[in-house]
């Protein structure tokens, strides 16, 4: 489990394919303290820890996984958010996050609101694919409370710390961003649709 607090943000040195498999190799200032075999979440997906060669690590990202996710849009030196999975008894300072990539998102507008910066997203609309005004949801595995949200389309509010400690600073319009509703929602939607 996840919280959406990134921690650092790490950079791909190299990627590989090995039949519908892509393999990439990071690099970030948490490498020394990963171990093979651990889940961190890569902009929300959550990739497991296979190999670790000095200041990099390598992680697989299966077929599903890139059908579901933006991870294949990834090229050499890009930057996504990086964090580990929470310890048992720390503190839960963004909401649930389970690292599993509901859809993707483009960026279809940006505006400098003078102090924070706003964002707004359309994805395809699905049954499970809910937000709420208030709510919460992770982008690019960054847990944020949603501002405006219609059929498909939402919106959120980055603060100074935020732009500046995440990918949202690179992020330019028309770019594709991974997607995970906010779990309790997505259970209440499959609830009052009933299980057919």
């Amino acid at each position: 489990m996840f919280t959406g607090i990134i921690e650092t943000k790490a950079v791909l040195k190299n990627c590989t394919e090995e039949g519908t498999n892509k393999h990439y190799w990071f690099e970030c200032p948490l490498t020394a303290e990963l171990k093979i075999d651990q889940s961190v979440a890569h902009n929300g997906v959550c990739l497991t820890v296979v190999a670790i060669n000095g200041n990099q690590y390598k992680v697989t990202a299966i077929q599903e996984t890139l059908q579901r996710t933006a991870l294949g849009d990834l090229k050499v030196n890009n930057a996504v958010n990086l964090e580990r999975c929470m310890v048992a008894g720390g503190r839960l300072d963004g909401h649930i996050v389970q690292g599993h990539v509901d859809t993707t998102a483009t960026c279809i507008e940006i505006n400098d609101l003078n102090g924070s910066t706003e964002f707004v997203f359309q994805y395809e609309q699905e049954p499970t694919h809910i937000t709420v005004e208030k709510g919460s949801i992770t982008v690019n595995g960054v847990s944020l409370t949603v501002v405006r949200s219609e059929p498909g389309l939402f919106s959120v509010h980055i603060i100074p710390f935020t732009l500046e400690h995440t990918g949202f600073g690179t992020l330019k319009k028309g770019d594709r961003v991974n997607l995970e509703f906010d779990v309790i929602g997505k259970y209440v939607a499959r609830m009052m649709k009933g299980y057919q």
